[in-house]
């Protein structure tokens, strides 16, 4: 049993992080501003995201690859900006890391993606104690779809929101005749085996699948009202949805241990095996590293 646990990191421009027809301000959120605190907390907490996950693969005795902005990356990103001049460079980046996930496969036979901002804090094995026969384990986001039900045509969020994600994967099943029930993933910690990620087929007919993302979002007359569109954008976990729900793909969810998601609450409960520091609040978690000696 081969087993692998890699992360990747890429220092995304801020003007990078949008599309160009993307306003950079709704209400009072600043997309731009935003992207330019990422990128600063990236920077100054580089050297200790890098050793959790390097401790936590040799805790577990299992290695561990970082990619970051290499050819190979450089490669990669040449081919999206000549054939797809529609996507931005952080939109490719988040390509990238399932890319790999399925270059990975090839060789190993279960993998755990980590995000760079999640953090394991934990020294007990998540192979050990997640069966990945059984799926691919994601966290489901759907509790915070329209978290405030908002009418559907008065529905203004971001691009990157899970209601922007929810609505742009239930258009594609829609439209090539699905069932649109669908779950919004996040893809910050992603634990998959072999046979899943090849059944899965992520970049199988891509082009195809960004036609579709393309005709859904620039469409005038469809279902849905402009301002449900205008959120629609070329993202990775929306197609990884798409994927999982066409290609019928077993899928497990993470509970909030194996991946918390940190964002605003300013707390780390016991027992958390990694967290997802979405909030970038990089020294609550060295100060739960410190508190219980990881």
């Amino acid at each position: 049993m081969k087993r692998i646990i890699y992360s990747i990191y890429v220092d995304v421009p801020a003007k990078e992080h949008f599309g160009k027809q993307e306003p950079a301000r709704i209400g009072k959120y600043n997309k731009h501003t935003k992207a330019r605190k990422v990128r600063n907390a990236f920077n100054k907490h580089y050297n200790r995201l890098l050793e959790s996950k390097q401790q936590y693969s040799k805790a577990i005795s299992v290695p561990f690859l970082m990619y970051e902005y290499d050819k190979q990356y450089q490669k990669f990103e040449k081919y999206f900006f000549k054939n797809y001049p529609e996507i931005t460079g952080y939109e490719i980046v988040n390509f990238y890391k399932i890319h790999l996930l399925c270059e990975l496969a090839k060789e190993y036979d279960e993998i755990l993606y980590l995000d760079f901002d999640a953090i394991p804090v934990t020294k007990e094995s998540f192979f050990d104690v997640c069966n990945l026969s059984k799926g691919i384990y994601v966290y489901n986001n759907n509790a915070v779809v329209n978290i405030h039900r908002v009418p559907i045509n008065k529905l203004i969020e971001s691009t990157r929101s899970p209601s922007a994600k929810f609505y742009n994967c239930q258009a594609m099943l829609i439209e090539k005749g699905h069932n649109p029930e669908n779950d919004v993933i996040n893809t910050g910690i992603i634990g998959a085996r072999k046979e899943d990620i090849l059944k899965l087929d992520y970049f199988g007919k891509f082009k195809d699948t960004l036609d579709l993302m393309t005709k859904l979002k620039d469409e005038k007359d469809g279902m849905y009202p402009k301002n449900i569109t205008k959120m629609f954008r070329y993202d990775n976990e929306t197609i990884f949805s798409y994927k999982l729900k066409t290609n019928d793909v077993k899928v497990q969810w993470f509970d909030d241990k194996w991946h918390y998601f940190f964002q605003n609450q300013h707390f780390i409960p016991e027992g958390t095996k990694i967290v997802h520091a979405v909030c970038k609040d990089f020294d609550v978690v060295w100060r739960y590293c410190e508190k219980h000696n990881l």
